[in-house]
């Protein structure tokens, strides 16, 4: 027995040996470059141009392409008074009557160009929550060191500070040697087809290929992952795609007092128990991919037992996913997710209806097709009572983009640049953009925006009382600034 104990204790002292070397000798993937000082900016000018981008209330239509155009259209003034000397090296095109796209003519045609893109439209205000915004939510006012309203964040503060950043190097005699793209949809919020889409399809028809596109995506987060101290920068390379379900569950109506013997033979039951079957069996959640690339960028960066479990995934990987999956946010970004997000059936109380619907929606992990989520939901289900359909409308989850390619390899360079302490690594975008257009017309897309983030403002996106600082603000144009700076230094 003593030698058993002996032996055992020998094994344990190795593994930990291992572990700890693991940890510790585990390599940085952050970029070591010097320093850069970042162009200069007139902040409160800035602030205030972007203050009045924000008050045009720029919001979109599924049903009326015109919605809201006099609204698009003093923007598009604003933009043009705002940015003269940008207007005077940029040709400006319209598509789908508001959808902007500049384009800035570099000296080498023989190198494809790159794509900065922002969209226009902001989502609605949610009726009766006004009262709730402490400024008003298309004031654009300038209080507190923050730019208020809505739009700030979410996307005007992109397209506002490429305008920005473009106006100065135009200023400075900037001359691009790759051709630069801004694109700026209409109607990104409801699904980008009269923006974007035809912009995507308009490049295909003109043989017109980009080396990349950085889009709108993921943040600099601040406090957002445990064991991480420093601020993360993570750069989607992929965003999930989304598909819907519609169940329909068909029984034999009839009166109220005389209900079905057994359980779960009533349309709304048999609809119920679905429905709790597909909560409940999900999609597996699993560390790989691009998620095991981003928690194995990040390890070297943390401290404690974070470091410990990321750095030795082969040996933690089932407690490290286990506790991933208790994380709304963490447990999005690992799997294809199912949301029960509509239920109706019947309409008198005393009666029991002979249908019952439900609209299910999955957002779909890279590696994860929507005939595969299908598959899934039907043998989940297993009631042939209960007819699933595909809606017609749905997008697969976009390719993965290289980390290992210009584009990334530019952001980062930028982000260090500016930010020595900001850890910079791979991500998954949640969420749709303008951006999967440009499948097949860019080599690689980013999503990522320079917008710093800590917990509490993450309810801001498309809620109440959006704003950005305007110490912030001015880093997103000094990004644009360093980074346009860099993608024309010759290979």
């Amino acid at each position: 027995m003593r030698k058993l104990l002996a032996l055992l204790g020998l094994v344990v002292l190795a593994l930990a040996v291992v572990v700890g070397a693991k940890t510790l000798l585990m390599p940085s993937r952050q970029l070591a470059v010097a320093a850069v000082k970042p162009v200069v900016v007139d902040g409160a000018a800035d602030s205030a141009r972007l203050g009045a981008a924000v008050r045009f209330k720029t919001i979109a239509s599924l049903v009326d392409a015109d919605a809201n155009a006099t609204e698009f259209a003093g923007l598009h003034a604003h933009l043009q008074t705002s940015f003269p000397k940008a207007h005077a090296v940029l040709k400006r095109e319209l598509v789908g009557n508001y959808g902007l796209v500049y384009t800035w003519p570099g000296s080498d045609v023989t190198v494809p160009g790159i794509g900065l893109m922002a969209h226009q439209d902001v989502v609605p205000v949610a009726p009766g929550t006004e009262a709730d915004w402490q400024q008003p939510p298309f004031s654009g006012t300038l209080n507190g060191g923050f730019v208020w309203g809505r739009g700030a964040w979410d996307d005007k503060g992109n397209l506002m500070s490429m305008l920005e950043a473009v106006e100065l190097l135009a200023a400075g005699g900037f001359q691009p040697r790759q051709t630069i793209y801004l694109i700026f949809g209409q109607d990104e919020e409801i699904g980008g087809q009269r923006g974007a889409m035809q912009v995507a399809q308009r490049s295909r028809e003109r043989g017109i290929g980009l080396q990349f596109v950085i889009d709108e995506g993921q943040l600099i987060t601040e406090g957002v992952l445990p064991g991480l101290t420093r601020p993360a920068a993570l750069v989607g390379v992929a965003e999930k795609g989304i598909l819907t379900l519609q169940l329909t569950a068909t029984a034999a109506p009839g009166h109220s007092s005389m209900p079905p013997t057994q359980a779960g033979q009533a349309a709304i039951g048999m609809l119920s128990v679905a429905l709790a079957r597909l909560e409940d069996q999900q999609m597996p959640l699993a560390v790989r991919g691009r998620g095991r690339d981003m928690f194995e960028t990040l390890a070297p960066e943390m401290s404690g037992v974070n470091r410990v479990f990321l750095s030795n995934l082969r040996l933690f990987k089932p407690l490290v996913e286990r506790q991933l999956a208790k994380g709304a946010a963490t447990s999005a970004s690992l799997r294809t997710t199912t949301a029960l997000t509509v239920v109706s059936a019947g309409n008198v109380e005393n009666v029991l209806p002979g249908r019952a619907n439900a609209t299910v929606n999955l957002r779909l992990l890279p590696g994860d097709s929507s005939d595969q989520v299908v598959a899934h939901a039907t043998q989940v289900v297993s009631n042939p009572s209960i007819r699933i359909e595909k809606s017609p409308v749905f997008a697969e989850a976009s390719k993965l983009a290289s980390t290992d390619a210009p584009g990334y390899r530019l952001i980062h360079k930028t982000l260090r640049q500016l930010h020595a302490d900001v850890v910079v690594a791979p991500g998954l975008m949640l969420g749709g953009t303008d951006s999967r257009y440009f499948d097949g017309v860019a080599e690689n897309i980013y999503k990522f925006s320079p917008v710093r983030a800590r917990p509490e403002d993450l309810k801001r996106f498309h809620g109440t009382n959006e704003r950005i600082s305007t110490a912030n603000y001015i880093e997103l144009i000094q990004f644009y600034h360093q980074l346009i700076s860099n993608s024309q230094a010759a290979p």
